[in-house]
């Protein structure tokens, strides 16, 4: 299980965040979201391999871990 942290993610970081008991891992990508942010998952290498329709999603802050600056 993700445990979330505190700081807020920039665009560029790489976040981690679980959803429907999958881990996923993603870049944040530049947008206007002020509660959230968009992840870019295709940094995945197992995406095709995970019934998920988007390779973009919104997280909300208080959801996600930053693993990489």
């Amino acid at each position: 299980m993700v445990q979330p942290d505190d700081r807020i993610a920039i665009p560029g970081q790489i976040v981690t965040f679980e959803r429907n008991d999958i881990v996923f891992k993603g870049r944040v990508i530049p947008s206007q979201c002020q509660q959230s942010v968009i992840v870019d998952l295709t940094i995945m290498d197992n995406l095709d391999e995970i019934d998920f329709e988007y390779d973009r999603t919104v997280v909300a802050h208080t959801n996600y871990r930053i693993i990489e600056e």
